[in-house]
């Protein structure tokens, strides 16, 4: 099994109102995450990145978080309190360019002594563009293609010095880049920054069969992540790869308790606090595309139909139809006679295991044995103590079992992970 951290604060699991919550900025909240999950032997320390403050009718969403440091920049600094934890961060394949991330994800790879990992990820958002030279904006298709001959290029970049020590020129032309020179850097020490990508539509699946080491995913059961493992395993073969070259790791939640009675009542309360009355008119607004402001979150669902593309909410990525998905909500509400903020927390924020450390190690096990997964990205609701309980109760019992190391068997993220170093394509 294998077992990464993601640094909470980007997304609505996140409980800024308990009083355990911290900084999202300070170096130590960094430090201390980073470290409990070295302790734990996790394979890497995740980091997601927004290019753009998100808004929410004209202001700036003030329940998301409003502020994060450089991705990069942070790792680089964690390298330095850290001796074995794989560091990765999220870096935009739209708005950056070969030569310059390749330089930076090389630098951080020698600087952690071959721990890097780059979470690819791309955008269609004209909004978020704005911030760059560009305009900002690729259609669905194109940004796939982009992002592909993009992590191509760079691994030419880090391919053009070779494990000797000596550089080379490198010349690409192509549709996206075509750029030459010299690479400032040396080959890294484990040949090139583990690739993740971060996805669930076909375009992402197959973009990750193609080119990436790890796809970061979400699904909820066993059987959808069964599913999800069997198509992107199958489509490595297409590509020349072995299903063991691709890692699958969907990312969770998980709340512990002393009984699963307790874990219950405690993941129960969480959702509460994940879902304040404010939360739920903002998650409707969301998904409607109206303001909602005089609704009561302790009444009933509007009865009014959504608004598609109303710039109501700028930033953040709707999955799904409006229109579908508020049929279904609906339909809970009805069957299960909920108010707007009961229904927002049955359909949105329920976690992926519950139970006593016992419960949720057995589980955890099971969708790796089941091929489900070959491991989990872990996102904790509190900033940033929130894997403390589950590194000191639950990691001890994956390790008794077997499922999980006991200690690292070597020092690069790519031994972690049980990856081959790339051969070198010079």
């Amino acid at each position: 099994m294998h077992l990464a951290a993601h640094f909470p604060g980007v997304n609505a699991t996140t409980v800024w109102a308990d009083p355990r919550s911290r900084s999202q900025i300070d170096f130590s909240s960094f430090v201390h995450l980073a470290r409990t999950a070295e302790r734990g032997k996790f394979d890497f320390f995740f980091l997601a990145e927004g290019l753009r403050l998100r808004e929410h009718n004209g202001r700036i969403h003030d329940l998301d978080v409003v502020g994060r440091p450089e991705s990069l920049t942070v790792l680089n600094a964690l390298a330095a309190v850290t001796e074995r934890l794989g560091l990765a961060a999220t870096v935009n394949a739209t708005f950056n360019e070969p030569y310059e991330l390749a330089r930076r994800l090389a630098t951080l790879d020698h600087l952690s002594a071959g721990r890097a990992a780059w979470n690819v990820v791309t955008s269609s958002d004209a909004f978020t563009g704005e911030n760059f030279r560009r305009g900002g904006y690729l259609d669905r298709a194109d940004r796939y293609t982009r992002a592909a001959e993009f992590v191509a290029t760079a691994r030419e970049l880090w391919d053009s010095w070779t494990p000797g020590g000596e550089s080379r020129p490198f010349a690409h032309e192509g549709e996206q880049f075509t750029i030459s020179g010299e690479f400032t850097v040396p080959r890294s020490p484990q040949g090139h920054p583990v690739v993740i990508q971060a996805g669930d539509s076909s375009e992402g699946r197959e973009f990750a069969a193609s080119a990436a080491d790890i796809i970061f995913t979400r699904h909820g059961t066993l059987e959808a992540g069964r599913d999800f493992y069997a198509d992107v395993k199958a489509r490595l073969a297409a590509y020349g790869r072995q299903p063991d070259d691709l890692k699958i790791m969907p990312g969770v939640t998980v709340v512990t308790g002393d009984t699963d009675a307790e874990a219950q009542e405690r993941a129960y309360e969480i959702r509460r606090q994940q879902v304040s009355p404010q939360n739920a008119i903002l998650a409707a607004e969301q998904l409607w595309g109206r303001d909602l402001s005089a609704y009561d979150p302790d009444g009933p669902l509007p009865e009014i139909d959504p608004v598609l593309d109303s710039g109501l909410v700028k930033g953040r990525v709707l999955h799904g139809d409006p229109f579908g998905v508020v049929a279904r909500w609906r339909a809970v509400a009805e069957a299960k006679g909920l108010s707007l903020r009961q229904t927002v927390i049955e359909t949105t924020t329920r976690q992926s295991f519950i139970g006593s450390p016992q419960t949720v190690a057995a589980e955890l096990t099971a969708f790796v044995d089941e091929r489900a997964a070959d491991g989990f990205i872990l996102v904790p609701h509190l900033t940033p103590g929130g894997l403390d309980d589950f590194v000191d109760r639950v990691v001890p019992l994956l390790q008794e079992s077997g499922a999980f190391r006991s200690e690292y068997s070597g020092s690069t993220l790519r031994s972690h992970l049980g990856l081959a170093e790339p051969v070198w394509k010079g």
